[in-house]
């Protein structure tokens, strides 16, 4: 038996890729701050670093994994009862690229651009909601 990958699934595969590997960048930067041994040997997970934009991306990548919490379900349920349409693509796709503008000007400390790229994600979780419950 063959599976055709929808493409909801499509898009939140490429969300999990991103969120999975959003923490590169400041766990690196806190070895490269801290030195290999004391990055790592840290029982407490207490880890400061020197700057701003690595505390912003630990926090960006934390915001991603608790929306994913919501996103991935919802798709997969849309999946399960196969209840695909434009408008759930299209929600899943601007997902995506909300999460990842939410993610950079978070990262880059840009005004107003966060909250919008956050509330738009928002928006298409409740667009999935609503056509899980066919309510759109």
């Amino acid at each position: 038996m063959t599976y055709m990958m929808s493409d909801e699934v499509y898009w939140l595969g490429l969300t999990l890729l991103m969120t999975a590997v959003m923490w590169v960048p400041y766990i690196l930067n806190r070895i490269v701050e801290q030195g290999g041994l004391p990055a790592f040997w840290d029982p407490y997970g207490i880890t400061a670093t020197k700057v701003a934009w690595a505390e912003r991306m630990m926090r960006a990548h934390e915001n991603a994994v608790e929306n994913l919490v919501i996103f991935a379900p919802l798709v997969l349920l849309i999946e399960f009862a196969d209840l695909n349409s434009p408008l759930t693509v299209t929600a899943c796709m601007i997902y995506f690229f909300a999460r990842l503008t939410h993610f950079l000007v978070f990262v880059f400390a840009v005004p107003l651009l966060r909250v919008v790229s956050f509330l738009l994600g928002f928006a298409m979780q409740m667009i999935l909601l609503a056509s899980l419950f066919q309510l759109g």
